[in-house]
């Protein structure tokens, strides 16, 4: 891994919260380990301590063990019976199945959007790419990205059903992990992929379903890039 790689990868790190009692244990947890592998802060391949989690959290170990075994359900983590509990290496298989189900969600959002206009959101979303043309111009990679997940979490928002954009975002979560590890090498994409988000938007206000399905599939597509780019660059965090 390079060093501008690492550097990158610190800012997205995760901070570990003081736990709130109001909410269970082990989602807090949950959400905290899912994060920090999602960020690359735990490299696929590396080994999770149970213990050292039960004393960030200062909380015993059966939270921190359910909290994994959910991870370890969702594809994130690897329990090996005697030996531990590790991060999953990246799959290639497994990633391209995600990125399947994330463009299937996702066109079928911008069609429905584009067949119900939602005035709102299209004035949310504008306000969103000119945060993001500002980001491009300071080559702000990360604030790119935030701003990115934003975008799509915002068009899913906008058809009115609540678990749509929950399940965007756990497919989309396990095309991150290469998405932040391929940070470098994509910051020279900025302006294709504002444009790409303003031809989606455009498509969706203008109210041509056929348009903004296009323009989404062409958009999602785009993550074969990163796949030819990353496991070149790090072949030790794949399988």
């Amino acid at each position: 891994m390079t060093e501008d790689t690492r550097k990158l990868l610190d800012g997205l790190g995760t901070t570990v919260p003081s736990v709130d009692y109001k909410r269970p244990t082990p989602n807090q947890v949950f959400e905290y380990i899912r994060d920090e592998i999602i960020s690359m802060q735990l490299l696929p391949g590396q080994k999770i301590s149970e213990n050292t989690l039960a004393e960030k959290f200062s909380v015993s170990r059966t939270p921190i063990r359910e909290a994994l075994n959910r991870l370890s359900t969702l594809g994130f983590v690897e329990v090996r019976p005697q030996r531990g509990t590790f991060v999953t290496k990246l799959s290639m298989s497994f990633i391209l199945e995600a990125r399947f189900i994330r463009e299937s969600l996702e066109v079928a959002v911008v069609n429905q959007l584009a067949e119900n206009r939602v005035d709102s959101m299209a004035m949310e979303c504008e306000k969103i790419l000119a945060d993001q043309a500002k980001a491009a111009k300071k080559k702000d990679a990360l604030l790119f990205q935030q701003l990115d997940d934003r975008f799509h979490m915002t068009l899913a928002d906008a058809t009115g059903f609540k678990r749509v954009g929950g399940a965007i975002e756990l497919e989309k979560a396990h095309m991150d992990r290469v998405r932040n590890l391929s940070l470098v090498e994509l910051t020279g994409q900025y302006e294709h992929v504002l444009k790409q988000h303003h031809a989606i938007l455009d498509a969706i206000m203008s109210g041509s379903p056929q348009q903004a399905v296009q323009a989404m599939r062409t958009h999602m597509r785009d993550v074969f890039n990163i796949l030819k780019i990353a496991p070149v660059n790090h072949p030790e965090f794949f399988v």
